[in-house]
C-alpha cells in the first residue's frame, strides 16, 4: 500500500479527540508480515468520554428528536461518501484483512452501500406511530432505543458496521462504533465521512480496542443496546457482561453453513455456484458453504468436478484484481486452518485438494483452498467453525438423510440447495433450521431479515426486523371517542 497509515486521534463524540493512554495498535499486512498501519488503542477513559457524549447527544441533543427526512439527508451524505471512496476503503480493508480486491470491492465497499441505501429505504417506509384499536384506541410508538455499543468484527469491517451503524442513526440513537484491532484503518476513513456529513456532536464515537476494552464497553451501564458481530464464544461473553445491566443485545454469529446438492441438480451449474460461496473472503465468512452434501450416486462426479474448481483458484496477493484466495487475517488464523486439516486428517478424512501453505508463498499467512472428501458429519471439521478456506464433501443416501446432515449441527445462519426443481427446492429450504436459506443461488439481500437459529445468534439485521432492533415499542392507552 505504501506508505505507513498513522493516525494519532480517535474519534470521540463526532470530532477528532486525543486519546486518554498512548497505547496503539499496529496493522500488519497478512502478505507481507509487515506493518503497514498505526492507530491509538482506546482505553477504559475513551469508553468512559464517548458514552458520556453519546448519553448526553441522546438525552438532551436534537438527534433523536429531529424529524426522520433530516436524519435521511445526514445519513445519505454519508452513504454517498462511501460510494465515492469504495475503492480506497476496498483497498485498505484488503491490505489489512487480507480478503481479495475484486471481493472488497463488490461485498466490502458497495455492500456496505447497498445496506446503507436498504436502511433508508426501510426507515422511510416504516409505521413509526399507528392507530390501534383494542378495549379503547391505542397509539402505538416506535421510539429510538439509546445509546448503542456497536462492536464489528475483522472480515466483513465496513458491511458489519453499515448493519449496525444504519438503523441505529436512522432511528435516533447514538452510537459507540468498536472496529476490530485487526482492520481499525477503514474506520478512520469512516470517521472522516461521519464528521463530514453533518452528524450531531455527540452522536457518533470510533473506537478501536481489543478484547479488555470492548467488554468494558459492552457492560457499561450508560449503554441501552449491544450489536455485536463474531464467534459463538465472544457473543456468550458479551451476553453475559451485557446481562449484568439487562442491556439489550443483538448477536450475529458463526456458522457451519450446509449446500445440499439433490440427484437432479445440474451438476456444473451448482458446483459453479458453491465455489465462490464455499471459499468466498478466504473461507473467512459466516455464511460460507463449508459442508457441501453430495448424493453418493454422483459423489464421484460432485468430488471431481469440486477439486478441480478448488485447485484453479488463484491464490495470491489480495490487492492484485486476479487474486481469488488471499492470505488469512493473522498468523493465528493460519495456524488454526493447518491444524484442522491436520486433524481432518488423522479423522480419517481425505484431502481432495490443497491441505497445506502454496507453494512458493513463505511469506504471508497463507492457506491452500482446501477439500476435504470422504467426511461424516460427526468428524470435528464437519462441526466446528474454521474460518479458513477449508470445506468438507459429505456423501448422503436419500433427501431425508440430507435434511437430516444439512441440520445437524449447532449453527443455523445459512445454507442452500441446488436441484432442477425450485419448488421442490423450496420445500426442502423450508425443513432446514436457518436463519437464511438460497435455491439455485446465494442471495444476502438487505430488505430481508438474516440472522440465525440455534448458536448463530440472537437477533435480526436488516429489513424491517433489523431496523426494529433500535427501537422500543411504547402503547399509549387513549380514551374512548377521542380522536385526535
Amino acid at each position: 500500500m505504501g506508505d505507513l497509515i498513522e493516525h494519532g486521534q480517535l474519534f470521540i463524540g463526532g470530532a477528532p479527540a486525543e486519546p486518554a493512554g498512548t497505547d496503539t495498535i499496529e496493522v500488519v499486512s497478512p502478505h507481507t508480515e509487515e506493518v503497514i498501519g498505526r492507530v491509538p488503542h482506546a482505553s477504559r477513559a475513551d469508553v468512559d468520554r464517548a458514552v458520556a457524549a453519546a448519553r448526553t447527544a441522546f438525552d438532551r441533543g436534537p438527534w433523536a428528536r429531529t424529524s426522520l427526512d433530516e436524519r435521511i439527508v445526514v445519513v445519505t451524505r454519508i452513504k454517498g461518501a462511501i460510494a465515492a471512496r469504495h475503492e480506497e476503503i476496498a483497498r485498505v480493508i484488503s491490505a489489512q484483512n487480507g480478503s481479495p480486491y475484486s471481493w472488497s470491492v463488490r461485498a466490502q465497499a458497495l455492500g456496505a452501500v447497498m445496506v446503507w441505501e436498504s436502511a433508508i429505504a426501510v426507515a422511510r417506509d416504516f409505521p413509526h406511530e399507528e392507530r390501534r384499536a383494542g378495549l379503547g384506541p391505542l397509539l402505538v410508538r416506535r421510539e429510538p432505543v439509546g445509546v448503542v455499543a456497536a462492536v464489528v468484527p475483522w472480515n466483513v469491517p465496513q458491511f458489519a458496521a453499515a448493519a449496525k451503524l444504519a438503523p441505529a442513526l436512522l432511528a435516533g440513537c447514538s452510537v459507540i462504533l468498536k472496529p476490530s484491532p485487526e482492520t481499525p484503518l477503514d474506520s478512520c476513513i469512516l470517521a472522516e465521512i461521519v464528521a463530514e456529513a453533518g452528524v450531531p456532536e455527540g452522536v457518533v464515537s470510533i473506537l478501536p480496542a481489543g478484547r479488555h476494552v470492548s467488554e468494558y464497553l459492552v457492560g457499561h451501564p450508560g449503554v441501552d443496546k449491544v450489536s455485536f458481530t463474531g464467534s459463538v464464544t465472544a457473543g456468550k461473553r458479551v451476553m453475559e457482561v451485557a446481562s449484568r445491566q439487562l442491556t439489550r443485545v443483538t448477536l450475529e454469529l458463526g456458522g457451519k453453513s450446509a449446500a445440499v446438492i439433490l440427484p437432479d441438480a445440474d451438476l456444473e451449474a451448482a458446483v459453479a455456484g458453491i465455489v465462490p460461496i464455499a471459499w468466498m473472503n478466504n473461507g473467512q465468512a459466516c455464511v460460507a458453504q463449508t459442508r457441501v452434501l453430495a448424493p453418493r450416486a454422483h459423489y464421484d462426479e460432485i468430488a471431481e468436478r469440486l477439486t478441480a474448481a478448488a485447485s484453479a483458484l488463484v491464490v495470491g496477493d489480495p490487492l492484485d484484481p486476479a487474486t481469488q484466495v488471499g492470505p488469512l487475517v493473522a498468523r493465528r488464523q493460519q495456524k488454526r486452518s493447518l491444524d484442522y486439516i491436520a486433524l481432518g486428517q488423522r479423522e480419517g478424512a481425505k484431502v481432495l485438494t490443497g491441505g497445506g501453505r502454496p507453494a512458493g508463498r513463505e511469506q504471508g499467512w497463507y492457506v491452500e483452498p482446501t477439500l476435504f472428501g470422504d467426511v461424516d458429519n460427526a468428524m470435528r471439521i464437519a462441526r466446528e467453525e474454521i474460518f479458513g478456506p477449508v470445506v468438507c464433501l459429505l456423501p448422503y443416501g436419500d433427501e431425508e438423510e440430507a435434511a437430516r446432515i444439512a441440520d445437524d449441527s449447532e449453527y443455523g445462519l445459512s445454507g442452500s440447495v441446488w436441484t432442477a426443481d425450485v419448488g421442490r427446492g423450496v420445500e426442502f429450504a423450508r425443513r432446514i433450521r436457518t436463519g437464511t436459506y438460497s435455491v439455485n443461488t446465494f442471495g444476502l439481500d438487505m430488505s430481508g431479515p438474516f440472522g440465525g437459529y440455534k448458536n448463530s445468534g440472537i437477533g435480526r439485521e436488516f429489513g424491517p426486523e433489523g431496523y426494529c432492533a433500535y427501537l422500543e415499542h411504547k402503547t399509549i392507552h387513549l380514551p374512548r371517542g377521542w380522536d385526535g
